[in-house]
C-alpha cells in the first residue's frame, strides 16, 4: 500500500519542514533574550529608566516619526497606551509602567508607541508586551531626542475636567494620589538623572541613575571617593547603597528630608567631577579602597 501523502504544508520559500522548525525556534528563543541596556545609544536614556523605575507621577513629550505623543510614567489602570477621545484634543499617550509587559521594556515601548500614533481616538492599549510585529526603537524616535519632563504632584491630568466630576473617578484618583511619593528632579544639567524622593520614614533620597558603559571602573571609582570620605552630598548625608537596573547602575544617598531638594545641587557637581575623574583611574585599589568596594557591592542590588 502506498504511504499517504503528508499534508502539504506552507514553509517559508526555499526551508525544508527541519530549517522552518530551526527558524521558529530560534525566533522565540531571541524573543525571550533580554536586552542588557534597552535604550542604550539614546540621549533620553537615564531619563526613561528613571520614569520606568521609580518617578511616580511625570509626562514628556516626545516625537514618535513626527507624531507628537506624551510619554508617562502610569496610566489610569496601568494600561499601556490610550489616545484621548476627539472632544478632548486627542492626546496620544504611552506608559512606562505598565502591568502587563515582556522582559525587554525597551522593545515594549516600541510596541507601544507603534500602536499609539495609528490608533484611532478613544482607544486603549492594555498590554505593552512586544510580540515581535514592533519596528526598532531607532526607527521611531530620534536617539539624539532628550525629554523635557513635568513633575505632577498627582494624577489628577489622567482626566479631563468633565471626565473628573465621576464619583468612581474620583475615587480612583484619591487613591491614586494618596499612593505618590513627593519626587523632585534635580540638577538636569548634570549628566545621567538625579532624583529627590521622600518616602517617609525619616530619610529622603537622591536616587542617581549613572550611564557609565564599565560598571567595575564606576564602583571602583565609588570606592576611591568613598576611601576619601567623600561620597557624600554634604553634612548629614551619606551613601545608602546602589541599585543595578537596565544596565545602569543607580547610586543612593540617605539626606535629611528637611533640606531642600535645589540645595544639593552644588555638592553633585563636587562629586560627579570627582565620579569622571576617578572613572579613568585603572590603577589597582589600595587596602583601605578595597575595603570600601566590598561595602558598597554589599548593599547592590538589581531590579
Amino acid at each position: 500500500m502506498a504511504k499517504k501523502n503528508r499534508k502539504k504544508e506552507d514553509l517559508p520559500e526555499g526551508m525544508s519542514r527541519r530549517q522552518a522548525k530551526l527558524a521558529a525556534r530560534a525566533a522565540e528563543r531571541e524573543a525571550l533574550q533580554k536586552d542588557p541596556r534597552p535604550y542604550k545609544g539614546f540621549a533620553a536614556e537615564a531619563d526613561l529608566v528613571a520614569l520606568q523605575e521609580f518617578v511616580p507621577s511625570a509626562t514628556a513629550k516626545i516625537e514618535v516619526n513626527g507624531t507628537p505623543v506624551t510619554v508617562a510614567t502610569v496610566l489610569p489602570g496601568a494600561g499601556a497606551a490610550l489616545v484621548r477621545p476627539a472632544e478632548e484634543g486627542g492626546e496620544r499617550m504611552v506608559a512606562l509602567q505598565v502591568q502587563s509587559h515582556s522582559i525587554n521594556p525597551g522593545r515594549d515601548l516600541a510596541y507601544a508607541l507603534n500602536w499609539v500614533v495609528n490608533a484611532q481616538p478613544g482607544e486603549t492599549l492594555g498590554s505593552t508586551a512586544a510580540d515581535g510585529s514592533q519596528p526598532e526603537l531607532s526607527t521611531l524616535i530620534d536617539a539624539n531626542q532628550t525629554l523635557d519632563i513635568t513633575t505632577h504632584n498627582d494624577f489628577n491630568w489622567w482626566f479631563s475636567d468633565a471626565a473628573a466630576v465621576n464619583p468612581q473617578i474620583q475615587q480612583a484618583l484619591a487613591r491614586a494620589n494618596d499612593a505618590i511619593i513627593p519626587s523632585v528632579q534635580v540638577a538636569p544639567e548634570l549628566p545621567g538623572a538625579i532624583w529627590w524622593v521622600n518616602p517617609g520614614g525619616g530619610k529622603a533620597h537622591i536616587r542617581w541613575v549613572r550611564q557609565e558603559d564599565d560598571e567595575r571602573l564606576l564602583l571602583n571609582a565609588l570606592a576611591r571617593i568613598a576611601a576619601r570620605g567623600e561620597l557624600n552630598l554634604g553634612e548629614g548625608s551619606k551613601l545608602a547603597g546602589t541599585f543595578r537596573t537596565h544596565g545602569l547602575v543607580v547610586p543612593v544617598f540617605d539626606l535629611d528630608p528637611a533640606v531642600e531638594p535645589a540645595s544639593y545641587a552644588d555638592a553633585l557637581t563636587t562629586l560627579n567631577a570627582a565620579i569622571e575623574k576617578e572613572y579613568g583611574n585603572d590603577e589597582q585599589l589600595n587596602a583601605d579602597e578595597r575595603k570600601q568596594l566590598e561595602n558598597i557591592k554589599s548593599r547592590q542590588v538589581t531590579i
